[in-house]
């Protein structure tokens, strides 16, 4: 049997960061689940981001707002790095109406209950002058991974709606690292040491867990998908009696383990059926040719049989 991990250890833990390692792991498998599990951190674990954005005075991404330091394609580079979160499956719309000469920030956006902005101390523009206004609508939305604008975008889009691209993904980095250690006589184990960063809208060992989760359940959906032991089992021994060509087959069941009535065994043995096998190979058709089987003998004999898994050729 392959040798199962003993441990899992701690090396170093803040609310973004998790540092930790796993051994005694059997040789090869170090890599095997690093790459499984960085996969899965980085491409399905739920995030939340800013999908379009609708900006007073503005009609396209490639333009500029009078009184704004940057142009509007710098603006929706920053508000891609807006760190959110959503309670609830449902997309929620957040406003920015600021005015007069300063530096905006995430913390300036007003948000619904449902929705948490986590970093807001990020910067995303300066007004310029006294008289400057910045207003714009934003909607956010759950999803998975890195969305392109076109992908969201579709076919249909609106007339001044920016569409942005789309950074799901709540983990920021994810790097791992394998090394051979001694275990009882050889020294070819290996001890995973795995790094995970989130955006801080979850704990790395949230993530880390669901990870583990999601895998769990893809090998528990094909595991279920194959025929257990025993099913394949029955179907061999169903399959060995059907057969019935030699004398092992015919020991596993012979007529009269089949519960059938000492007459109708009688007549089978003189009409030279003398196990079940042989039993098998006739037709319904050629049992009622048969004299003294009559409908009810024909009918017991298919009900043993069914009993034990078999029916007649």
């Amino acid at each position: 049997m392959v040798t199962l991990p003993t441990s899992l250890k701690i090396l170093e833990k803040t609310e973004n960061r998790l540092l930790f390692e796993v051994e005694p792991l059997f040789p090869g498998y170090g890599t095997t689940i690093g790459n499984a599990l960085r996969r899965v951190l980085l491409s399905s674990i739920e995030g939340t981001a800013i999908t379009k954005v609708k900006i007073k005075g503005v009609s396209q991404e490639f333009s500029t707002l009078p009184g704004l330091k940057e142009d509007i394609l710098e603006l929706t580079l920053n508000l891609k790095q807006i760190r959110l979160k959503v309670f609830g499956d449902e997309p929620q719309k957040i406003e920015l109406k600021v005015s007069g000469k300063k530096d905006v920030k995430a913390g300036d956006i007003k948000t619904p209950s449902q929705v948490e902005i986590v970093n807001k101390d990020l910067y995303i523009a300066s007004l310029t002058s006294p008289k400057s206004k910045l207003e714009m609508e934003m909607e956010v939305q759950k999803g998975f991974g890195f969305v392109l604008a076109e992908k969201l975008q579709g076919e249909k889009s609106k007339v001044g709606v920016i569409y942005l691209d789309a950074i799901f993904t709540p983990i920021k980095k994810v790097a791992f690292w394998v090394e051979n250690i001694r275990f009882e006589k050889r020294t070819d184990f290996n001890k995973l040491k795995m790094e995970i960063e989130s955006d801080g809208t979850i704990l790395p060992e949230e993530a880390l867990r669901q990870a583990v989760e999601i895998l769990v359940q893809h090998f528990k959906c094909i595991k279920d998908f194959l025929p257990s032991q025993e099913e394949d089992n029955k179907k061999k021994d169903k399959n060995k009696i059907s057969s019935g060509s030699s004398a092992v087959e015919n020991k596993i069941l012979s007529l009269d383990d089949l519960g059938l009535s000492t007459r109708i065994v009688k007549i089978l043995k003189e009409n030279s059926i003398k196990s079940v096998a042989g039993l098998l190979r006739k037709k319904e058709e050629s049992l009622r040719e048969i004299e003294g089987l009559g409908p009810k003998a024909i009918e017991e004999i298919k009900k043993e049989l069914k009993k034990k898994g078999l029916s007649l050729n």
